[in-house]
C-alpha cells in the first residue's frame, strides 16, 4: 500500500520552501542614485586593542582617519568602539569637528613653507611648482584629501606613528598664511 505525499506548509504548488509570500514585481535594474557624500574619508591605521579581564581578553577596535573636500577642508580624527564600523563612524564625526580651512593659492599649491611638530612627529611642507604631491605616509593622504597639488613633503622625525604624522600635518596646514 502506497503511502500519500504530505505536503509542509502552505508552499503553493512549484516554489521553492522559503520563496511563498514574496511579491511578483519584476526587477527594473535600476537603483537610487546615491548622492554623493560631503567629505571623503581615507583610513589611515586600525588597530585591535585587548584589555585583559576576569573573564579573559576583551578586544575593541581603534580607527584613525582622514576626512577632506579636497577642496581646502581636511580633518583627522580618531574613534574607539567594539567592532570596525562604529570606531569608524566615531573617528570621522571627530574628523568633521576638528576641521581645519587650509588656504590654497590659485593653482591648489601652498602659499609657502612650513613646518610644525606634534609629540614626537617633525613634518616639512613646501610649494613645488610643476612637481605634484611629494609626499610620503599619511602626510600624503591629509595632503590629497585637502585638495592640495605641487607641495612637496616631508617627515623629519623617525616616528613611525601614523596618527601623530597626520595630526603635525594639520598643525602645518593650519599655520599657513594666504599670499596677499
Amino acid at each position: 500500500m502506497e503511502k500519500p505525499i504530505k505536503k509542509f506548509g502552505n508552499n503553493s504548488g512549484n516554489l521553492p520552501a522559503g520563496r511563498q509570500g514574496r511579491s511578483r514585481r519584476p526587477f527594473s535594474g535600476r537603483r537610487p542614485l546615491a548622492e554623493k557624500p560631503e567629505f571623503d574619508q581615507k583610513i589611515i591605521n586600525v588597530r585591535r586593542v585587548a584589555r585583559v579581564m576576569a573573564g579573559g581578553r576583551r578586544f575593541s577596535f581603534s580607527v584613525a582617519l582622514v576626512a577632506g573636500d579636497k577642496n581646502g577642508r581636511v580633518g583627522v580624527g580618531l574613534g574607539k568602539a567594539g567592532d570596525t564600523s562604529l570606531a569608524m563612524a566615531k573617528a570621522f564625526n571627530q574628523a568633521k569637528k576638528a576641521m581645519i580651512k587650509v588656504p590654497l593659492t590659485k593653482t591648489k599649491s601652498i602659499p609657502h613653507e612650513v613646518a610644525a611638530k606634534f609629540k614626537a612627529a617633525q613634518v616639512v611642507l613646501r610649494p613645488a611648482r610643476g612637481r605634484g604631491l611629494v609626499a610620503g605616509s599619511a602626510l600624503r593622504v591629509v595632503l590629497a584629501l585637502a585638495g592640495t597639488r605641487d607641495v612637496n613633503a616631508k617627515v623629519l622625525s623617525r616616528s613611525k606613528n601614523k596618527l601623530n604624522i597626520a595630526r603635525a600635518t594639520v598643525l602645518a596646514l593650519a599655520s599657513l598664511k594666504a599670499k596677499r
